[in-house]
């Protein structure tokens, strides 16, 4: 569990540091004064400073923030030789570039891990007239109160399995399956394999599993081919972009299909994870591999560009909002109003959390 929670918080810091990194750099190129660049919120662990900005690491983390000179409204921005690298100071086509920086450099990023992930070769699912001799059978699925529910768990392979006299070695889904039913009723031996560690374990068959066949044995798993494949790397830049657009489609889709079923009533959160529940999915991607480390990387990027899109005060969508205004009616938001309103979108954001942690440990128990 350590393990996982150490991964967790490496995976958050790297996120959020190539969030901030982009209101950063965005800020420093179109002008403006940044006057701390932090990691975590406070307390304060340590911190150093080089130029104008001082670079932090705080003690929460679960977040951080760049702090622009003139950004907080409520912040009184006297005249003096930097007024004019303030915030607001700025043109407004700058400040909504800073805004969408974060949202910009999640996007990307999460391009970069699908590019190195196809280019290195990603474990693929492969259908049996297709594989190769590197293909290995795999455990996709366990069905429950089965023989195999319980004995083994998804992402194992299955290398050989053995009834009496009869064995099969480098079994296929088909083969695996035929030789399941021809051995009903008597037990059966896989031999397998997980995490590099091989074992055994013996199951008996039984019938009345498979619906569309309810006299055929079987022992409850569902199997798939999977192997290896990779791709060039002017390959990988193409098919990288085509999943970052269909990943970020399916989480708008189901985002804002979420949103309507709540106005409704007729949501359903159990597929809303907080960070209790984060953390599981951590693990459980650490279990399968590096690779599923970064795919789980890559998605967690891209949801929370999406997020950071909303309309939501104290999002970067909120605060684009405000700049369009602003850009609208060329009058200010005064900045008593514009505070209250960022002050009321955190404490939503801040309730949304406490609620989806408080939902991950109810489904605890």
């Amino acid at each position: 569990m350590i393990v996982t929670v150490l991964i967790f918080l490496a995976v958050l810091f790297v996120l959020v540091l190539v969030h901030e990194w982009g209101h950063y750099i965005t800020a420093k190129l179109t002008g403006m004064r940044v006057d701390e660049f932090a990691i975590g919120f406070p307390p304060k662990v340590f911190s150093w400073k080089k130029g104008e900005t001082t670079y932090s690491l705080n003690a929460l983390p679960i977040g951080g923030f760049v702090r622009i000179y003139g950004e907080d409204l409520t912040e009184a921005v006297e005249a003096s030789a930097d007024s004019h690298r303030a915030f607001g100071a700025r043109p407004k086509w700058a400040q909504a570039i800073v805004l969408i920086a974060g949202v910009t450099m999640n996007v990307l990023f999460a391009w970069v891990l699908f590019v190195i992930m196809l280019t290195v070769g990603v474990p693929t699912q492969v259908e049996e007239n297709l594989a190769t001799d590197a293909a290995k059978l795999t455990i996709a699925g366990v069905l429950p109160h089965s023989p195999a529910d319980g004995v083994v768990t998804p992402n194992t392979v299955i290398t050989a399995v053995t009834s009496g006299s009869d064995s099969l070695t480098k079994p296929a889904p088909s083969t695996f399956s035929d030789f399941i039913a021809a051995h009903a009723d008597a037990p059966v031996v896989l031999t397998t394999e997980k995490d590099h560690v091989s074992s055994t374990v013996t199951l008996t068959p039984v019938k009345g599993l498979i619906v569309a066949s309810p006299d055929r044995a079987a022992v409850g798993v569902s199997l798939s081919f999977v192997e290896v494949v990779s791709k060039p790397f002017t390959s990988a830049l193409v098919e990288a972009s085509h999943q970052v657009y269909e990943a970020s489609m399916s989480i708008v889709t189901g985002l804002f299909d979420l949103i309507h079923k709540a106005f409704i009533g007729k949501a359903d959160f159990k597929q809303v994870a907080g960070p209790i529940g984060i953390v599981k999915y951590v693990g459980d991607a650490a279990a399968v591999g590096f690779m599923s480390v970064l795919y789980f990387t890559a998605v967690i990027s891209l949801n929370l560009a999406v997020i950071n899109l909303l309309p939501i005060p104290a999002l970067d969508g909120g605060r684009l909002v405000f700049v369009a205004i602003e850009a609208i009616t060329r009058r200010p938001i005064p900045p008593v109003w514009a505070a209250r309103v960022n002050a009321g979108g955190f404490i939503f954001l801040m309730l949304l959390m406490l609620a989806a942690t408080a939902h991950d440990i109810f489904k605890m128990f």
